[in-house]
């Protein structure tokens, strides 16, 4: 089995995806919070789809996104991890 070498720029690289990730997350999170604050009984169910404007389904509809795009990214990570392991490649 060949030698894995860890090198600084790549822990640099890994720590600047996360960080870049984990900064999304915040912004979609406070985009989230009108929600909250706005939040109309009249117009329907807490966070049913009739009860958001434009602006909250637009970041509703992004936070979902995001989530879907971090699965398919931990899916990919968890597969190289695999495939080196597994082959030693």
């Amino acid at each position: 089995m060949g030698k894995f070498k860890i090198r600084f720029v790549d822990i640099i690289y890994w720590i600047a995806i996360i960080g870049a990730d984990i900064f999304i997350y915040m912004i979609l999170g406070v985009m989230q919070m009108d929600y909250d604050d706005n939040y109309d009984s009249s117009k329907g169910e807490y966070w049913s789809l009739a009860s958001m404007n434009n602006w909250q389904l637009f970041f509703y509809f992004l936070l979902q996104l995001w989530n879907i795009i971090n699965i398919i990214g931990l899916i990919f990570i968890g597969r190289k991890i695999y495939k080196r392991i597994k082959y030693g490649t």
